[in-house]
């Protein structure tokens, strides 16, 4: 089972003239990618009871999501206005002050989590985005992380996508300090290159730039390293445990790209599902993938990204879907 981290809210996305709602937050996103890629998964956050918290409590139910980690209360949901332009990243405003999934706090987890112990089936833990720029969430989330990570092989394995909104961040180098004692704690990162802009803006600017982003993230810890790279697919560092570094990279596949909300969170989802459904979702595995599971793990992610790409808003494949791309 996986558990997924961070902050639910509703996407204001502009069509024919009017804002409409839609159920979001990366983690969010990735809950849902991975209910309905058939494995077992579990949402852990706090939602409001206004209207929008309702329609994301429905979303979460008719995809397969768990909801008994999550906390409900009547402050108000956060609130995305989502600017679209072809060619162009989504470009967000995010209405966030007091609301509920923000206020997740020290006393939420321990109602949740009673005595810290996570449900016995728990393989893996998925945090970051913009939950990680806001307080109390990310203090809550981060000792979470910090108590599991020191639990050693017997803990589950950690994921870590910091989905960086450079506007949610106003001090850089605090960040990149935070981020980097995150990476300590993580088993796998998943970074994209909008990511490295903005936390090594010096390393990416220069000759293979990404690549060495990625063999300093390795660096600090994680064992796996795991780059999107838009219509170039998708590249993983893995350090092994002589030392050495797998290279390995996949392509997408070639499908008309409508937008690109959630492709990303889609991509997260489909790649520890893709783990999880091969049985390699374990401290031990991980470290013992070859290059051949690895590429397919990137694979599976990548058809899934394409999918939701060619779809209007985060609405991900199923398994079926996903296994029936070529």
């Amino acid at each position: 089972m996986i558990i997924c981290c961070g902050e639910a809210l509703i996407d204001m996305v502009r069509r024919d003239g009017a804002f409409l709602p839609l159920p979001g937050g990366s983690p969010y996103n990735t809950a849902i990618a991975i209910g309905r890629l058939g494995v077992p998964v579990k949402f852990l956050g706090r939602l409001s009871r206004d209207f929008f918290g309702e329609i994301l409590m429905k979303r979460l139910a008719e995809n397969n999501v768990g909801d008994d980690l999550m906390v409900r209360s009547d402050q108000n949901s956060t609130l995305a206005f989502v600017k679209l332009e072809k060619g162009r990243e989504p470009q967000y405003v995010f209405y966030t002050e007091g609301t509920a999934d923000r206020s997740f706090s020290a006393a939420d987890l321990a109602e949740k989590i009673p005595g810290g112990k996570l449900p016995p089936d728990t393989r893996c833990i998925l945090f970051g985005s913009i939950a990680m720029t806001m307080e109390p969430v990310a203090s809550t989330i981060e000792s979470l992380i910090l108590q599991e990570h020191d639990r050693g092989a017997d803990g589950p394995v950690i994921s870590f996508d910091p989905n960086i909104r450079p506007f949610m961040i106003n001090d850089q180098a605090a960040y990149v300090r935070r981020f980097e004692k995150w990476l300590g704690a993580v088993t796998i990162a998943k970074i994209s290159g909008a990511d490295f802009e903005f936390i090594y803006p010096d390393l990416v600017s220069r000759e293979k730039g990404l690549e060495k982003s990625l063999e300093k993230v390795l660096g600090f810890g994680p064992r796996l390293a795991v780059s999107t790279l838009g219509p170039d697919g998708a590249m993983a560092l893995l350090r092994k445990d002589d030392g050495g570094v797998l290279r390995v990279s996949a392509p997408v596949v070639d499908l008309p790209v409508v937008d690109t909300i959630g492709a990303g969170d889609t991509f997260h989802g489909a790649f520890l599902s893709a783990l999880e459904l091969k049985g390699k979702m374990s401290h031990a595995a991980i470290a013992a993938l070859t290059e051949a599971e690895l590429r397919d793990a990137l694979f599976f992610a990548n058809k899934a990204a394409s999918l939701v790409c060619s779809r209007q808003g985060a609405e991900p494949p199923t398994l079926r879907e996903v296994e029936a791309l070529k």
